[in-house]
């Protein structure tokens, strides 16, 4: 038996929905189903009525749900007092970030903090973006820092965690340039001569919004996925050696731009194929902490309230 059926399990008893409860907890609604059904089985006997609507559970259910509680309060009391004794210290800001930006986004963004906002020690979690999430929810990180767009948002309740915008960033098509300075691969591309393409791995997060884009475009783009891995920074040095066309985020490329390394893989009057992303960090509020858990670093607090004081406009990019 594994404790997140148990967070699933009082998840549902709390809101009575599967599809609510699989929002809440970041997974899928067969996956969150899968993982009820387990725990039933584990337990040997039904704890969800599935004969009524909205959901309730069986007698075995209401006696499991109080018992889930007091066990998962104890673990938290439990990992909260070994916490303690870990090595990162209560003037470190734990941040779960996403690989790409962890890369692109965070050293640079750190710098300025230091500039800004004073010293800061900090441990950086770098995570797939489902992962980063998690560690949120679970209470293992100070912050989370992520992309958002409303078409791919986070399931993230509004009433137990902060949000603060940090700013955007811009994903749009690069190529390394040839000898004179142009572009290796120029989109669109044509029909029959595919232009090599160096693709997000499917479940990327940055790989939605490319295929948001291109569905989006005005114009039918043509491309031939020769490559693909989940982070940008892999892209990246792929189209540094002229492999093909990547999307990127523009805190990746600025550098190379500047260098002229890498180039817009599109024409100079051709209208703009990108997408604006948000940059957001989000934090569990400390109301919202449940009891037994750490109380919120005072180095973490004063960082939100800088970020708070200082919230970019919806203009300016990062």
């Amino acid at each position: 038996m594994e404790t997140k059926w148990l967070e699933d399990f009082v998840s549902l008893a709390e809101t009575r929905s599967f599809s609510r409860s699989a929002q809440l907890r970041h997974v899928t609604q067969p996956a969150f189903s899968r993982r009820i059904q387990a725990l039933e089985a584990w337990a040997g006997a039904d704890l969800v009525d599935r004969s009524s609507y909205p959901t309730r559970l069986t007698p075995a259910g209401e006696t499991l749900y109080a018992q889930s509680l007091e066990m998962l309060q104890s673990l938290q009391t439990t990992r909260a007092m070994l916490r303690g004794h870990t090595s990162v210290g209560k003037d470190v800001v734990e941040f779960a970030v996403p690989h790409t930006l962890a890369f692109t986004f965070f050293p640079t963004w750190v710098t300025t903090l230091r500039e800004k906002f004073g010293p800061l020690k900090s441990r950086l979690i770098a995570l797939n973006v489902h992962d980063a999430v998690l560690r949120l929810v679970e209470g293992s990180c100070d912050l989370l820092i992520a992309y958002y767009h409303p078409s791919q948002p986070f399931q993230i309740d509004p009433d137990r965690y902060d949000m603060v915008s940090l700013g955007q960033e811009v994903l749009a098509p690069y190529v390394k340039p040839d000898a004179e300075g142009r572009p290796m691969y120029l989109l669109p591309g044509r029909p029959g001569q595919l232009l090599p393409y160096l693709g997000y791995a499917p479940d990327a997060y940055l790989g939605r919004m490319v295929e948001l884009m291109l569905k989006q475009s005005g114009t039918a783009i043509h491309l031939d996925r020769v490559y693909e891995t989940d982070m940008a920074e892999g892209l990246k040095a792929m189209a540094l050696e002229g492999h093909g066309v990547a999307f990127l985020p523009f805190s990746a490329v600025r550098k190379d731009l500047r260098a002229r390394r890498l180039v817009s893989a599109l024409p100079p009057d051709a209208p703009p194929l990108q997408i604006t992303m948000e940059l957001r960090a989000y934090r569990e509020r400390p109301s919202a902490q449940a009891a037994g858990r750490e109380a919120p670093k005072d180095r973490a607090e004063a960082l939100w309230r800088y970020l708070v004081a200082n919230t970019v406009r919806p203009d300016e990019s990062v």
